[in-house]
């Protein structure tokens, strides 16, 4: 059962977004960008207020991602990374980016926190940021 509202066009989207974003970073990179994506719809919280679906997410300014600046975004996406979109679009959750809303690439080691928000630790190349229930209940 799905945890957002999602049709097949919006599930592509989230697919595509987790390739431009993470495809470097293997499967379990990519699934970690889909939670913080799911998060950020889910979550109704701190920055992402108003934000109800996977194009809101994805284009949302500021705050969105990068990836959508590139043309690579914007192939089309490939069965196994819609698998991965619909696994996060279910809710499957992976560590650390479980309640993650934040996530980005430093040039050295992680700081403690980004935009307030606890580093919830590192997968590869990025480091991960969630906030404390009290700011975000909805992702809990």
């Amino acid at each position: 059962m799905a945890v957002i509202k999602t049709n097949s066009e919006h599930t592509r989207m989230l697919a595509r977004l987790m390739r431009a974003e993470a495809e470097g970073e293997g499967e379990l990179g990519m699934l970690m960008v889909g939670n913080v994506g799911v998060n950020r719809v889910r979550g109704d919280c701190l920055d992402f207020r108003n934000i109800r679906s996977i194009p809101d997410m994805v284009y949302q300014s500021p705050g969105g991602f990068e990836a959508t600046q590139k043309s690579y975004f914007y192939q089309r996406a490939r069965e196994s990374e819609i698998r991965l979109a619909e696994r996060s679009i279910r809710g499957e959750r992976t560590h650390p980016a479980s309640y993650a809303l934040w996530f980005f690439r430093p040039s050295g080691s992680c700081p403690a926190t980004w935009y307030n928000q606890a580093n919830s630790g590192r997968f590869k190349a990025h480091c991960f940021f969630q906030p404390t229930w009290e700011d975000c209940r909805s992702i809990f």
